[in-house]
């Protein structure tokens, strides 16, 4: 796994994306170390064909990992919870009845990007996240600066225990890098040809919130992907779901984020929030919804993740 749009480990020198420097040629060297020998001892019997079980492109340090096994064998799986105040912690709430609430229109969905663009710019991956951490219709929660080196290695596992005034909402989360104030921003080195349609604004990394990872999940699919349900409003009900897999260390200095929103506009078509078939929902089937997120002592909301 590297980190690269799909297939840009082809056409791209994997040097960087959008505003993040991975300070080598990463798809140079897939196709020197992975790629090649493997097709060697396949295909011709030239090499020992001795590769890891996991070869993994750690993000933050920038370097390869090899594994003998995915997840790696010494990751333990800890869960970070939200808590009072936008705080993040391995601590688990300890209050009787807390939550946080929100108010989502889809008329006014949050965009997966901070700028205007005319398709999909492959660096929304690892884009500048501050422009949603300051809408009203985001919950935010991060921990204090890390004082070590803090490594994720492996799935990302949301698990939310919610309620809606609507009959269908989606869940978004995302997994964000906070820099510190100080960072530097370093020359732009290799990889233009990456920035296409209208592209980034030029950005510093002090304060940069980098995506690490997002995904949603449509709520009406909770309980069954085979037999969607509505939700009964106002009544709490628990979103468990994985996100794609990680291989992330978050520097000393750095925070963990993470946000949570029921836009994700274009990237995820807008739910109406309303119970219907969506493809041929009507405009009056698009309804604003208060969205609550439990964080209790017997609801804790939070992500299990993998810690080395």
């Amino acid at each position: 796994m590297g980190p690269w749009v799909h297939g840009g480990w082809a056409v791209h020198h994997g040097r960087r994306l959008g505003s993040i420097d991975f300070a080598s040629d990463t798809a140079a060297f897939y196709r020197d170390k992975i790629l090649v020998p493997f097709f060697e001892f396949h295909l011709k019997d030239i090499s020992d064909g001795k590769l890891p079980e996991a070869y993994m492109f750690e993000t933050g340090t920038n370097v390869w990992q090899e594994y003998p096994a995915w997840p790696p064998p010494d990751a333990k799986a800890r869960t970070l919870y939200f808590r009072d105040g936008g705080r993040l912690s391995f601590e688990p709430p300890d209050e009787a009845d807390a939550s946080d609430a929100y108010v989502s229109d889809p008329a006014k969905p949050v965009p997966f990007v901070g700028y205007a663009a005319l398709g999909m710019p492959e660096e929304y991956m690892v884009s500048d996240q501050r422009f949603a951490a300051t809408r009203p219709d985001v919950l935010v929660y991060v921990t204090e600066p890390l004082e070590e080196d803090f490594t994720l290695a492996g799935p990302i596992s949301p698990r939310l225990f919610v309620s809606t005034t609507g009959t269908d909402s989606d869940w978004v989360v995302k997994l964000i890098d906070v820099y510190p104030p100080d960072r530097s921003t370093p020359a732009a080195k290799g990889d233009a040809e990456s920035h296409r349609d209208i592209g980034p604004p030029a950005v510093t990394l002090a304060g940069y919130q980098q995506l690490v990872r997002g995904w949603p999940f449509r709520g009406k699919f909770r309980r069954s992907f085979e037999t969607p349900q509505p939700f009964v409003p106002g009544t709490v009900e628990v979103i468990n779901y994985s996100m794609p897999d990680v291989n992330h260390v978050f520097r000393r200095g750095h925070r963990i984020m993470v946000q949570v929103q029921s836009t994700w506009f274009p990237l995820v078509d807008r739910n109406p929030q309303t119970f219907v078939n969506i493809p041929t929902a009507k405009p009056e089937d698009y309804q604003v919804a208060t969205q609550r997120v439990v964080r209790s002592k017997t609801q804790p909301s939070g992500l299990e993740v993998y810690v080395r």
